[in-house]
């Protein structure tokens, strides 16, 4: 094993009925004040919100709320939250929903604590903070894995860039996870979210280091879970096991334990976050259409890594290396299909993109090629670029 730290503070309560022990939770964290962060009606009209909040008056606590989270969610919103929370002194944020819900809370967290700068300011990296009020998490859908990570991702509506902000400090205190909440998921929101958290995981298993055995096998072993369980949701919604598989793994992909060891590449986030700012396209759907490309710009780097991951997740049995990489990479478009997710932006609603839109896009991800994107290839704005074309459409 490679040196890391590991870092998991995030108390997980799972299971059927859990949301009604929100409340306690919030009450062990010392808090008496919570401003809840939830996006549209769907939490209100499935009484979730309504059972989180007698839970909560059930230990005294007073209970404020912050609706219209959107995805790809919007650093507007979160400046409003910022006001609401100081105004009213609220001591923890709570987000009811899936992940844009829960990055909208921590940023919420992260603004209260420093009232004195803008958002923006830390989440486009001029600023600096070791300070946020705590967090906690009624997850209603299984994608992001925001309810154990250490990030946040904010959409700024006047410029149309989308950034993300990592520290540990934005770790939620508690997670509460009801598989049983994601039943009633829109079908295209499920499979986005299952693209999701296969990809945390692929972002953090094709990277120059080796040497990390067990953190290999965990990574294997959650990618086939992701797949074998995410055919099973997406014919039956109300399969619990499957739901539940998903929902865990959608926490493992992105709480570190998939990457622990060596370095995350997260090239095709930042590809896929240039398509999401530009275009308000679902995150999931940015993944997918420009991963394979991605793949095969960077494959003939480490053939034996992806002949690996074919053998491993795939069972691809090829003894050539070139075409079991070659052959992995086909199998992963292919599940990303069977999901009816885009392999191309083409298959997007923005449609095939002209040259100068994708140079903008190549150019705006490398900050005027000033910035090298990953780490399995460095990418430079030459490199982005030939990625989007290729995956322009197919």
């Amino acid at each position: 094993m490679k040196e890391f730290v590991q870092y998991m503070p995030t108390k997980v309560v799972f299971g059927k009925g859990t949301e009604e022990e929100t409340g306690r939770l919030i009450q062990a964290c010392g808090a008496s004040k919570v401003l809840a962060v939830y996006g549209g009606g769907s939490v209100k009209r499935s009484g979730l919100l309504e059972r989180v909040r007698q839970s909560c008056e059930a230990e005294g606590i007073v209970f404020k709320e912050l609706s219209g989270v959107r995805p790809n969610p919007r650093l507007s919103l979160a400046r409003e939250g910022v006001e609401k929370a100081v105004s009213f002194g609220a001591e923890l944020i709570l987000a009811v929903g899936g992940g844009s819900a829960i990055d909208t809370a921590k940023a919420v967290a992260v603004g209260a604590a420093n009232p004195g700068t803008d958002l923006w300011e830390f989440w486009s990296g001029n600023a600096k903070t070791s300070q946020a009020l705590p967090v906690g998490a009624v997850l209603t859908i299984s994608a992001a894995g925001s309810e154990m990570s250490d990030s946040a991702v904010l959409t700024n509506e006047e410029t149309g860039r989308k950034a993300g902000f990592n520290s540990d400090i934005v770790r939620p205190v508690f997670a509460v996870m009801n598989p049983e909440l994601t039943y009633t998921l829109p079908k295209y929101q499920l499979a986005c979210g299952i693209v999701d958290i296969l990809m945390h995981t692929l972002e953090r298993y094709f990277t120059p280091v080796k040497g990390n055995e067990l953190t290999d096998e965990i990574a294997e072993g959650l990618m086939r879970t992701v797949i074998r369980n995410g055919r099973r949701a997406y014919k039956d919604q109300t399969d619990y096991d499957a739901m539940s598989e998903l929902m865990w793994c959608g926490s493992i992909s992105h709480n570190g334990l998939t990457g622990l060891g060596r370095p995350k590449d997260f090239a095709c986030h930042k590809l896929g976050h240039e398509i999401g700012g530009r275009f308000d396209e679902a995150h999931g759907a940015t993944l997918s259409a420009v991963w394979g490309s991605w793949a095969r710009h960077v494959w003939r780097l480490d053939t034996g890594r992806f002949a690996a991951y074919g053998k491993k997740v795939w069972n691809i049995e090829s003894e050539e290396k070139e075409e079991a990489a070659l052959q992995a990479i086909e199998q992963t478009e292919e599940f990303f299909r069977s999901l009816h997710m885009p392999v191309c932006l083409g298959e997007m609603s923005i449609g095939v993109q002209k040259e100068q839109v994708l140079r903008e896009m190549a150019d705006h991800a490398t900050k005027g090629d000033t910035l090298k994107l990953g780490c399995f290839k460095k990418l430079t704005a030459q490199d982005v670029y030939e990625i989007y074309q290729a995956a322009n459409h197919r």
